[in-house]
């Protein structure tokens, strides 16, 4: 009931409040009334059961408070508030809602009518940012404040400030007898009216702690119960055992159950509602015992106990604000903690305690346990704090203080969340935050969420962090409960498998009513007073999101929302994330060690980076509600907090900037490294002087102005000319042209970009950056450089370029030349070897020196001799080895062979270094040794070809049918002049081809055999006849077979051997005219000149037929060597190829030589060991021979020296093993050496 009084509703009161007499506060009504109404704040201290909570707002409205303005009282939980608002309602005779009514999280039962509100603290925090002076109370009860949570804590110091500005409100504080000096301190030694509880007396017994505490716990408490339950401490009762932890429970429960007369209990806040209805409401028969956590110490009270068993541990929360963990540990409990768990017994009879630790240790513990407010984060109050504009934080008048660490720590985390900028003020996204009924973390991802579009999903798994896990694990059903459970994991996420379970709860609870629905989670271990408390919040939450524009729809089974939500989480919950080290061991955020949750679907595949919803310090530190994100994804989530390391700076040509290596940190986990940026915004000093010494001074720079084009020629041709002189003394050093761009660019002139806007805007940037030849150089090196150190050596009309290099030991240290590969077969096989004229002295010194001590104690000295040899020798195409000896010879009469210049090693430098290159200038091979060179890329066919680009090449020739042929042509390649020959050629396949040849004497040879092929082609008829005409006798067919001998390769060789021979001084014809014209003079003569060398072949097979006959009759062991070398000379002499190109003279021979060969047969058994003998003088020869054609392929047809050695050798046979036939030409060792020396001679001036 209520009434208008001056505008204003006052409630009507009742005249007559009774008070329960039993209760102890009553009888002390009087006092209590008579301080209310002198005193602004008093502090009523009392045991729990002595009635402050009921009787003091009854007293308030007696007192005549209440009627305009409300009396506001508080509790710490939900539960108590409605318990408490009901109970008082009751007492007044009236119901919920009318003089009395409540307020909570989720329910709001207060009317105009209503004068006395309960409600939880945090209500009564909300209502100041809407009422900064509390208008509507004019007395606040706040009640349990020994339990000092963040909420009573700012509560009380926010009153501190208030009550100066409102006399007219009243504040009683409620506590139970624990530190109530500290409230009264707290507001100027405010009254304090202490009320006892209705208890009975307890005796306390003192019990050594077990050194083993892990084992010796069970065992002092399972013979503590025996002896309760044999009455040695007075009469059976029910047990209360304080236990650290879940664990510790299970571990006494293992040992206790099993005794008959025990009901074992576990009571802990994790437990479903049914089986801590089994706790207070008791049901069966034999002694109970409660194991229960700190929860039973104030927050509950266990009805029945008559004993205690205290082991003097809690498992307490600590925040740490080194590693930003809420830590969970063990602690010893502090006195106040310790009586008050003495008081759980003695509530119905005398009660016993028994403390599991000596009275010394208890007299060694603190008072008082710790306020909440400095052992928790305090992000919450301070972001509170600053949206009402209380001012600084570590001005508030807290009960306690915190420690300016813990301030600083709770401004760090409101920073990681970007509430508040680096001056600590309070930003927009800071505002909104304020404005959401949740922890600022999670506020923060509502607030992210919102814009990334998964607001709804958002909002269930923030809901779902705001309550107690709805998903229950009864101690016997734990792996029945795990399998419902799994099937709303996700493989990558936690968070997902609340969204999943939300969706099926949703479902089955609109498909069921209420009490199949509550029998459903029963079944399948959901409680149902959770998932209620579930929906509450998160209906909160969308009424206030809603209130501040957010759109907010039902949840949809998305799959594309996971990046997006994920990086929603991280907003909230940045500073728990954390990176895999090893298996399910992980680096967090901070230099902390993690590891994921066992009951986290991520434990058993660990991915690489994860997002915890929080890190929990128990035995270890634990990532609980865990899923998988990128590390990509941390770059932009606050880029405020990122720590960015720049290192390897270095100028990038291709950018034209100086770009350095970024290794990006979140709290100390790198999560990118190795990117390049831009230095030159994060260092512009050091970046500017690295643009000087790396892109300028190097000359590395992609597209160089005119003025470094300028610099760089000047500097390359410094450091030429040093590698020409072979000194490293002339340029100036690297600090001098760093010195000459640093006094000359600009400060802020650090990338190519920069560098070209200053060149365009100042007109004579260009002149002062160009330097002068005597600003590089340190010396003059005097006029003759150019004469000394060419830059290339011409041969004949070839120029070969030249280039220095001044680099000890490396592979290009001295002279390199460059020789095109179409040009390689031509390059002088010696010249090189005379190197240059500035270092021919220093090698023919050093040549000198290292000869073999015998000889070099005659050329002394060095330097001299040296000089003396230069002056009478010219560098041309010939060994210089050679050159020098001749001359020594003559000089000093001192004799020194080509076996004493193979001892002599000299520097690699020494040596030419040769380079060849294709067309393009691509270097193919480089080598000291120009042999090597060219045995490399000579061709596989007996044909050396110019390797370039021309218009003359044919292939597949059969007529001349192609334009006339030049006696030489010339081209390019890799930038050098290039002569060749061209010839029609016939190649290894018998096609015929017009081919440019390396060589002139190469190109007649082959013109010549490819002109005689051509004629073949052009009377096929012709040759046809003649092949009919040879070798078709049986004889001679018999004659063929019995030497082994094929006709038809050897009709072939004849009838073409016959058109080579009959070109023998003839012009042979470069076009179709004289081509016609050599067809016509040949054509005529072709057929006798066959038949002629037909017959003389004929002879020879036959002999040979005989030869092969009578060394088939020698055993295989006898003349093994002879035979060998007879077989090898028959086949020589009857092969097709070289029968081509055998002269028509020596062909005549060819029956004399098999004859030779038969007598050698014959006699073969009468020699003795002159045979050997005379093998051994032709074996000499040959051998000559045989190295010749491998080093220069043709050069029996090539080199008329040669050809006629080859047939000496032939008439030299004769000489030795059938004198009696006689031969053609003078022939013996001494003349054969003769020859071979003319050979060897022309090899040398036709090298290859």
């Amino acid at each position: 009931m209520s009434k208008i009084v001056e505008g204003r509703v006052e409630r009507l009161v009742p005249q007559s409040i009774s008070y329960p007499e039993q209760l102890p506060v009553v009888a002390r009504k009087d006092e209590i009334m008579r301080a209310i109404r002198e005193n602004q704040v008093i502090v009523i201290a009392g045991e729990t059961g002595s009635g402050k909570t009921t009787q003091l707002p009854k007293m308030c409205l007696e007192l005549g408070r209440g009627r305009m303005q409300r009396i506001g009282h508080t509790q710490p939980r939900r539960i108590a508030a409605r318990a408490v608002s009901q109970r008082i309602a009751d007492e007044l005779q009236t119901t919920v809602g009318g003089l009395v009514g409540y307020q909570v999280r989720f329910n709001d039962d207060v009317t105009d009518q209503t004068a006395v509100k309960v409600m939880t603290d945090g209500i009564l925090l909300s209502e100041l940012s809407r009422d900064r002076q509390l208008r509507a109370y004019d007395t606040l009860i706040i009640d349990e404040a020994h339990e000092r949570s963040l909420n009573i804590d700012f509560i009380l110091g926010y009153l501190k400030r208030l009550l100066p500005k409102r006399p007219d409100l009243k504040v009683i504080i409620t506590s139970a007898t624990i530190d109530v000096d500290r409230f009264s301190a707290h507001f100027n030694d405010a009254p304090v009216i202490e009320v006892s509880g209705r208890t009975y007396p307890v005796d306390v017994h003192y019990m050594e702690s077990d050194d083993d505490r892990e084992l010796g716990l069970p065992r002092q408490v399972s013979e503590l119960v025996d002896s309760i339950d044999a009455e040695v401490h007075g009469p059976r009762g029910d047990v209360l055992v304080f236990c650290s932890g879940e664990r510790q429970i299970r571990d006494l429960a293992k040992t206790l159950r099993g005794r008959d007369r025990l009901q074992v209990l576990p009571l802990y806040a994790r437990l479903s509602n049914a089986e801590q209805n089994r706790v207070f409401n008791r049901s069966g028969s034999g002694m109970r015992v409660v194991l229960a956590t700190n929860v039973a110490e104030t927050s509950l009270t266990v009805p029945g106990i008559r004993y205690v068993i205290d082991p003097g541990e809690a498992r307490i929360s600590r925040y740490s604000h080194r590693s930003g963990l809420q830590r969970l540990p063990v602690e010893s409990i502090s006195q106040a903690s310790a009586n008050q768990r003495m008081g759980r017994c003695g509530r119905v009879a005398k009660g016993v305690c028994f403390r599991l630790f000596s009275e010394q240790d208890f007299l060694s513990r603190p008072e008082f346990t710790d306020a909440e407010i400095l052992r928790t984060n305090l992000a919450s109050v301070i972001l509170r704090m600053l949206e009402l504009g209380l001012g600084d934080v570590r001005d508030f008048p807290f009960v306690d203080p915190p420690e300016g660490k813990m301030i600083r720590d709770g401004f760090r985390l409101l920073t990681e969340l970007g509430a508040v900028d680096s001056s600590d003020t309070l930003t927009p996204i800071g505002r909104a935050m304020a404005r959401l009924p949740v922890d600022p973390k999670l506020s923060r991802i509502l607030l992210d969420a919102a814009k990334r579009d998964c607001l709804n999903e958002a909002l269930v798994i923030v809901s779902a962090l705001s309550v107690q896990d709805p998903r229950e694990r009864p101690q016997d059903k734990r792996a029945q409960a795990d399998q419902q459970h799994a099937r709303f994991n996700s493989d990558k996420s936690d968070f997902v498998a609340w969204l999943n379970l939300w969706r099926y709860v949703e479902e089955q609870r609109q498909a069921l009513s209420q009490n199949q629905f509550r029998r459903l989670c029963d079944r399948e271990f959901l409680s149902y007073m959770r998932i209620r408390e579930w929906r509450e919040v998160h209906h909160q939450l969308v009424v206030s999101c809603r209130q501040m524009s957010f759109r907010v729809t039902e949840l949809q089974g998305r799959d594309d929302l996971y990046e997006q939500l994920h990086r929603t989480l991280l907003t909230g919950f940045l500073g728990n994330v954390a990176q895999q080290d090893e298996g399910r061991r992980f680096n967090a955020a901070r230099g902390r060690k993690a590891q994921i949750f066992p009951a986290s679907g991520q434990y058993k595949k660990p991915p690489k980076w994860i997002v915890a919803a929080e890190l929990v310090e128990t035995t270890q530190v634990f990532a609980r509600q865990c899923a998988a994100i990128e590390a990509s994804w941390l770059l932009d989530t606050n880029p405020t907090l990122l720590k960015r390391h720049h290192y390897e700076p270095a100028w990038n040509a291709r950018s034209g900037r100086v770009m350095a290596k970024e290794r990006v940190s979140l709290f100390g986990l790198t999560i990118a490294d190795g990117q390049r940026v831009h230095y030159a915004s994060i260092d512009p000093k050091v970046s500017r002087a690295i643009m000087i010494r790396d892109g300028l001074v190097t000359g590395n720079v992609r597209r160089p102005p005119e003025f470094l084009k300028h610099n760089l020629k000047l500097v390359a041709d410094v450091m030429d000319l040093e590698s020409r002189v072979r000194r490293r003394d002339l340029l100036v050093d690297e600090e001098s042209m760093v010195r000459f761009y640093d006094e000359r660019l600009p400060i802020d002139c650090a990338s190519a970009g920069a560098l070209d806007k200053w060149l365009r805007r100042d007109e004579k940037a260009h002149e002062s950056l160009r330097m002068n030849r005597e600003q590089v150089l340190t010396r003059d090196p005097g006029g003759e450089v150019e004469a000394q150190f060419p830059k290339a050596i011409a041969v004949g009309d070839i120029g070969f370029q030249l280039t220095y290099q001044f680099e000890p030991g490396g592979n290009r240290d001295g002279v390199t030349v460059t020789i095109p590969r179409a040009l390689l077969n031509r390059a002088p096989r010696y010249q090189f070897e005379w190197l240059v004229p500035g270092l021919l002295r220093d090698k023919v010194i050093a040549m000198i020196k290292a000869l073999p001590k015998a000889l070099r104690k005659q050329l002394v000295p060095a330097p001299d001799v040296a000089d003396a040899l230069l002056e009478r020798l010219m560098a041309k195409d010939e060994p210089l080895a050679q050159a020098l000896s001749r001359e020594i010879k003559l000089l000093r009469t001192v004799s020194v062979t080509s076996e004493d210049w193979l001892q002599v090693e000299i520097e690699p430098f020494y040596l030419m270094n040769i380079r060849v290159v294709d067309d393009h200038k691509k270097v193919l091979a480089e080598s000291r040794e120009l042999s090597t060179l060219v045995a490399e890329f000579r061709s596989n066919t007996p044909v050396e070809v110019v390797s370039t680009r021309n218009n003359l090449e044919r292939v597949n020739v059969t007529r001349w049918n192609f334009d006339a042929l030049p006696k030489e042509w010339r081209g390019k390649s890799a930038g050098t002049e290039v002569v060749a020959y061209p010839a029609v050629v016939k190649e290894g396949s018998g096609q015929l081809s017009v081919r440019l040849l390396d060589y002139a004497s190469e190109a007649e040879r082959q013109h010549r055999l490819g002109t005689a092929a051509l004629l073949l082609q052009h009377d096929l008829k012709t040759a046809k006849y003649l092949k009919k005409q040879l070798f078709v006798d049986n004889a001679s067919k018999l004659s063929l077979a019995g030497a082994g001998l094929e006709r038809e390769p050897m009709v072939d060789a004849i009838v073409e051997s016959g058109l080579w021979q009959l070109l023998e001084n003839t012009l042979l014809p470069r076009s179709q005219a004289q081509f016609e014209q050599v067809q016509r003079d040949v054509s005529a003569r072709w057929v006798p000149h066959v038949l002629e060398v037909g017959n003389h072949l004929t002879q020879a097979v036959k002999v040979a037929s005989e030869v092969r006959s009578l060394l088939a009759r020698f055993g295989p062991a006898e003349y093994p060597n002879a035979k060998a070398d007879m077989d090898q000379q028959l086949r020589q002499l009857f092969d097709p190829e070289r029968l081509i190109e055998t002269p028509v003279e020596w062909l005549t021979y060819f029956p004399r030589y098999l004859k030779a060969v038969l007598s050698r047969a014959e006699r073969l058994p009468a020699q003795g060991g002159k045979d050997e003998k005379s093998m051994a003088m032709l074996f000499a020869q040959l051998e000559r021979l045989n190295r010749a054609k491998e080093d220069y392929p043709g050069i029996e047809a090539l080199c008329p020296q040669a050809l006629r050695f080859r047939w000496m050798l032939e008439e030299f046979r004769v000489s030795l093993f059938a004198q009696q036939l006689g031969t053609k030409l003078p022939v013996s060792v001494k003349r054969l050496d003769q020859q071979w020396q003319s050979v060897e001679t022309w090899m040398i001036e036709n090298p290859r």
